[in-house]
Order: structure tokens, then C-alpha cells, then sequence
């Protein structure tokens, strides 16, 4: 028998493949831009975005705005906000232009003196009818990328399904109301063989007594089944919704979990890549959510954090510092949030390349 020689050069491909004229870029990628006050355009994304993350990091009180071209780039939800519904504001993102976005002058995405961080994905499009479900969606879905954007309006029926657009099993799937006041960011988790239930706007632990507290039925390769039931559904007789559905691709994305040691020589997680975006929270405690990427920190360790579920300026704290290296992320630090002896924590990690053509950071 013939064995190849141990090099990441024999690596299967990976399914987005810089050595056939792919990038993780032109599906994923981060962007870096200071406030004017005016108006720019911010270029060098690698794609155009479908779907817009964007968060000041100067100042404490700008909120995430999460912005989609199949809501409109008109049409804003807060991560770090729940109170009211969906804003309209036609001077945040004017335009998903072909190598990234222009913008107005927005206090809270433009001001002179401060600096902002977009995290953007490529879907496919304004969108698509889609009768996988009970429930016609308007789909924008890249199967190759595993990410699909989902506006649906909801009928009230408990056997309710809706079409994600994909071609596997969701793993992550964020639900927020476009119309009702006060309702929680609804994130189902499927890493560990059942689900866990997480507020993406707030600090909670896993809210799942059992499957389908969010999402009464195991999310399938054509749907997943909403939820009228409690003070957050996601199928209100009437109401809109958007959903933001993902499942991971090798080479390129990764949703998992992992189990806390207490030491600053933290776990260390296999993701097949050297992450550019790095997103965990804890499960099975109060704790809120925290984001690493490559552009911001672009050096070993990475130790600046933005917080999903608040409007706090960019932080550095002691104690929970990672390294982005090559295949993975290794923990260096002992917080109690992300590192605490025994307990459980999820992850969503997206790629700056594929371990294949990675090099150690």
C-alpha cells in the first residue's frame, strides 16, 4: 500500500478552493473603515454584500445594525437593541455595490473621528419565492457558502414549516420579528446532537428543556419549523420575520462546542481553517457573546472583543485571549465566561483560507 507524505498539500480540496480562483473572501469577509460624517464608499470587500454587520468601535452606545438586501438596505434590526421594531433609515448603507457598500452619514455607522468594523456575507441575491415550506419564504441562499437569508410572514399555524434555501440541515438559525415590539433574537443551535436555545441580544444560558422550545421540530435539509407558542414566536398570525441560517462548509465555516478546562493553556478547537471571524458563548451559564476577527487584531494573541448583545465600545479584557493559527483557534486565557473548568460553550467561526494553503499566524 502507497501512503502519501504527511503535508497539508495532500489535504482533500476544500469545497472553497483558492487554488481553483475561490476565496473565503468571495463569501465571507471583514472591513475596516473611519467615520467622515459625509458620505463613502467602502471597497476592497471581495464580493457584494447581501448580508451587513456593522458596529462602531470608538464609543459605547452605538448598537450593532444588521442590514440585508432582501429586507432592503433601508430596513435595520439591532442585535444589541430589542425594544421597538424594525427602523427604516435611508442614510445608513445606501447601496451593495460589487466590491462592497457606500454609506450615508449616519451618526451610528458615520461619525468623524470614529472607526467601524462591517462583517459581510455573499447570499445570492434580493431573493426567491420558495415553497419547500407551509409557508411561502422569500429565499436568498448560497449553497456553496451555506448561508441563506429567509423573510417570511407568519400564519399562526402550529405545523407551520418554512424553506431555508439550503441543501443540508441548518446548524445555526437566528429568528428575529421585523414587527413585534420587544422580541428576543431567537438563535437555535444544533452542534451537540440536540438543540440549544440562545438569545443572540442578551446574556442568557440555554433556554432548551428540551428540542424545540425555539423551533418545535429538528431543523431538515429543505426547512425548519417555527414556533407560536411564548412571549417570542416566530410564527405570530400576521407578523414578519427574518432569519439568518447557516450550516458549516469545510474549509470555510464552522458551528461546534466545546468544554472549558480552567487554565490560561486553554482548549485548543479544530475548525480545518485559520479563522478570520470568531464569534462564542457560553450555554449553560449567564453570559454574554463576544466576537473576535483578523482585520481588527490581526496579530497573536487576539484579544479584542465586541459584545453582540450590548452597544459597548471595543474591549480588551484580561483573561480571554486566543490565538488564530493555521487549523483552529487555541484558548490562552482563563476567563470564566469562555475558559471556566467544565463548562460548555458554542462557536461560529468563518475562514481567512482553508487549512490546505493556511500559514501559522
Amino acid at each position: 500500500m502507497a501512503y502519501l507524505p504527511l503535508s497539508t498539500a495532500n489535504l482533500p480540496d476544500p469545497a472553497i478552493d483558492p487554488a481553483q480562483g475561490s476565496s473565503p473572501e468571495d463569501y465571507f469577509n471583514v472591513a475596516l473603515y473611519a467615520g467622515n460624517s459625509s458620505t463613502q464608499s467602502i471597497t476592497g470587500v471581495g464580493h457584494q454584500p447581501d448580508f451587513l454587520w456593522i458596529k462602531g468601535r470608538t464609543v459605547t452606545g452605538e448598537n450593532h445594525a444588521l442590514v440585508d438586501v432582501v429586507r432592503g438596505t433601508d430596513k435595520y434590526l439591532f442585535s444589541s437593541y430589542v425594544a421597538g421594531t424594525e427602523d427604516t433609515n435611508t442614510n445608513r448603507v445606501t447601496s451593495f455595490d460589487s466590491d462592497g457598500f457606500s454609506i450615508g452619514n449616519q451618526g451610528d455607522v458615520n461619525t468623524t473621528g470614529r472607526n467601524y468594523v462591517a462583517w459581510s456575507w455573499k447570499a445570492n441575491g434580493s431573493g426567491v419565492s420558495n415553497t419547500d415550506g407551509s409557508i411561502t419564504s422569500t429565499v436568498s441562499a448560497n449553497t456553496t457558502s451555506g448561508f441563506s437569508i429567509v423573510s417570511y410572514t407568519g400564519d399562526g399555524s402550529s405545523s407551520a414549516t418554512i424553506g431555508h434555501g439550503l441543501d443540508s440541515a441548518p446548524e445555526m438559525v437566528i429568528v428575529k420579528s421585523r414587527d413585534l415590539a420587544s422580541t428576543n433574537w431567537l438563535t437555535a443551535i444544533n452542534v451537540t446532537g440536540s438543540y440549544i436555545d440562545l438569545n443572540l441580544n442578551d446574556t442568557s444560558a440555554n433556554s432548551n428543556s428540551g428540542d424545540g422550545d425555539y423551533f418545535p421540530q429538528a431543523f431538515t435539509s429543505t426547512t425548519f419549523k417555527p414556533n407560536v407558542n411564548g412571549t417570542n414566536p416566530t410564527n405570530g398570525d400576521g407578523n414578519t420575520y427574518i432569519a439568518y441560517c447557516f450550516h458549516s462548509v469545510d474549509g470555510f465555516s464552522k458551528f461546534g462546542s466545546y468544554t472549558g478546562n480552567g487554565s490560561a493553556d486553554g482548549p485548543f478547537i479544530y475548525t480545518g481553517f485559520k479563522p478570520k471571524w470568531f464569534l462564542w458563548k457560553r450555554t449553560d451559564g449567564l453570559s454574554g457573546w463576544s466576537v473576535y476577527d483578523a482585520e481588527r487584531d490581526p496579530y497573536n494573541y487576539r484579544s479584542k472583543i465586541l459584545y453582540p448583545d450590548g452597544a459597548d465600545a471595543e474591549g480588551t479584557p484580561s483573561a480571554y485571549y486566543i490565538d488564530f493559527v493555521s487549523n483552529g483557534v487555541k484558548i490562552r486565557g482563563n476567563g470564566s465566561a469562555y475558559n471556566g473548568s467544565g463548562i460548555n460553550v458554542i462557536y461560529m467561526a468563518f475562514a481567512e483560507n482553508p487549512f490546505k494553503y493556511s500559514t501559522a499566524s
